[in-house]
């Protein structure tokens, strides 16, 4: 009878903790929040899986989770290992982010994940990870503006969504941009809302630090994309190694090592260092790159031995050279 009463005492969340479910609050890439249920044997990957299928993103390769730890929130969660390894308290607290950007997003055959890229460019480019020219900034806004609201014209309220354009690069003024958002907006008659979105991710994927994922380095920013590395200062990209340059990644505490190939006009391999601000940022920005050259160099993903023995299987199931070669409806 007194083990009767106290499973009848049992909240609904501690019936759950029995029987090993965790709660996950997962931010999503328009803004909103959704809670999801999963094993507290769960892996990253078990967790991403179950987002896709509730958002039906097919092409669910090019996406990752990011979590916050130690004040940095663009962490990546190991899709190889167990949530409960990474996360304590809960709800355990996600977002749902692009980590590999398609080098022509409009070429997708999923138009979920074309929607979804879309919605990480334009928040990339809201929260100044992406810089791009005011003339730049007018386009997308524009494209954005005919997807939303059609034709100008037609019985549309457009003053809230030019109100809503991202904030305009300084010295520009927010009513400069808007004039020109406005200019622009009205070339576009005609254009559905599907040709409207497939103009921005197409103008978006033209701007040199599309789908980069920056690191702060002594004197200068790191830029990892589709094509390699990329040197840039205050958004400006000052040069480039591309994947096939780039021979051997390495680090040591604080230093970043590349080894390039040598070129026509030299005789030796050279190495390139750069100092970050910790081992830990450093760590980061190795693994990084090391997941970005699999997935847009390999034929299929590889296991990669670290400083202190074999580092594991990437946070990556598929290559970009799988994906183009499998539909999205084949792959699983």
């Amino acid at each position: 009878m007194r083990e009767s009463m106290r499973r009848l005492a049992f909240d609904d969340g501690e019936e759950k903790a029995v029987r090993g479910v965790r709660r996950v609050r997962v931010e999503l890439l328009d803004g909103d929040h959704i809670t999801i249920e999963v094993h507290r044997k769960a892996r990253g990957e078990d967790l991403l899986d179950r987002i896709c299928e509730d958002l039906d993103v097919a092409e669910k390769d090019y996406f990752g989770l990011l979590h916050l730890q130690r004040g940095d929130p663009r962490v990546w969660v190991d899709l190889n290992k167990r949530l409960s390894k990474t996360f304590r308290n809960e709800p355990w607290e996600v977002m749902f982010a692009v980590k590999f950007y398609p080098p022509e997003p409009t070429a997708l055959e999923d138009e979920v994940s074309r929607y979804q890229i879309g919605l990480a460019v334009k928040k990339d480019i809201a929260e100044g990870r992406l810089p791009c020219s005011p003339i730049t900034l007018a386009l997308l806004s524009s494209y954005e503006l005919q997807a939303a609201a059609g034709d100008h014209g037609a019985g549309c309220q457009c003053g809230a969504l030019l109100a809503a354009a991202p904030p305009p690069p300084a010295p520009l003024a927010r009513s400069a941009l808007q004039d020109n958002v406005h200019a622009l907006y009205l070339k576009h008659r005609g254009m559905s809302p599907a040709q409207a979105e497939l103009q921005y991710l197409a103008s978006a994927a033209r701007l040199p630090l599309y789908g980069a994922h920056t690191h702060a380095a002594r004197d200068v920013t790191l830029a990892l994309s589709a094509a390699g590395l990329a040197l840039c200062n205050e958004g400006v990209v000052l040069s480039r190694f591309p994947w096939p340059k780039i021979i051997k990644m390495s680090y040591n505490k604080r230093s970043f090592t590349l080894k390039l190939r040598a070129s026509e006009f030299d005789e030796f391999e050279t190495d390139v260092s750069f100092k970050l601000p910790s081992t830990r940022a450093c760590k980061k920005l190795w693994k990084c790159s090391v997941e970005h050259h699999i997935f847009f160099r390999r034929e299929a993903p590889v296991s990669v031995p670290g400083r202190h023995g074999a580092w594991g299987s990437p946070s990556c199931r598929r290559t970009l050279r799988q994906l183009r070669a499998r539909p999205p409806h084949l792959t699983s």
